[in-house]
């Protein structure tokens, strides 16, 4: 057996080596989302970041080659639980018109991205500007919900709900407007609610795709 997998596989207090460098990496993760969506990513050091988590800076550079990498790990679960939890969702809704699967689908992103406070400012408000590297991260997540929303509208095409054209630009007009509302809702939460702004964004999309 190689040296590496031996001590991966040799147990301290019943746990392995690799359980114990995934649970730090856990905690690492909940301490940017704890710092960065709250306190914000500029003012979060790698040192106040591992101090948060209870491990050291040695630990950290064993997961991540810097505080950008943390963050678009964390921009990346987000999202990733998002598209999971909107085609699991349609999985159940196939038969479903436009504006419902609208709906389910704004609705479902939301809670996920928006529910916690610390999510949405995170996605909404400190990616934007960090570096090209997060920049280049940002806008591969927004090709990819581009893209989703540019389906469901050749979907209601095929389905007679709408008209054949090219819904490129009125997909990228949503997910502005989804971008836009989610900040809002974060930087004034108690005066708007989700489903406010769940409202919003539903009745823009269709409209932009029936219209």
């Amino acid at each position: 057996m190689p040296r590496t997998e031996a001590v991966a596989r040799r147990t301290y207090g019943g746990r392995t080596a690799a359980d114990r460098r995934a649970e730090r990496r856990e905690r690492l993760l909940e301490a940017g989302l704890q710092l960065f969506g709250t306190e914000g990513y500029a003012t979060s050091s790698i040192e106040k970041l591992c101090t948060h988590a209870g491990v050291s800076t040695r630990n950290f550079y064993e997961e991540f080659t810097s505080r950008e990498d943390l963050l678009i790990a964390l921009h990346s679960r987000a999202n990733e639980q998002s598209y999971l939890a909107v085609n699991a969702a349609f999985a159940e809704a196939t038969d479903a018109a436009l504006a419902e699967r609208f709906e389910l689908a704004v609705r479902t992103f939301l809670n996920n991205m928006a529910s916690d406070p610390r999510w949405a400012r995170l996605a909404y408000v400190e990616m934007i500007g960090v570096s090209d590297k997060v920049e280049t991260h940002r806008m591969a997540w927004r090709k990819r919900w581009w893209d989703f929303m540019v389906a469901e509208a050749d979907r209601a095409v095929l389905r007679g709900e709408a008209k054949a054209r090219d819904f490129t630009l009125p997909a990228l007009a949503v997910i502005a407007s989804v971008n836009e509302l989610v900040h809002h809702y974060s930087v004034n939460r108690g005066r708007i609610t989700l489903d406010e702004v769940i409202t919003e964004v539903v009745r823009f999309a269709v409209a932009a795709v029936t219209a």
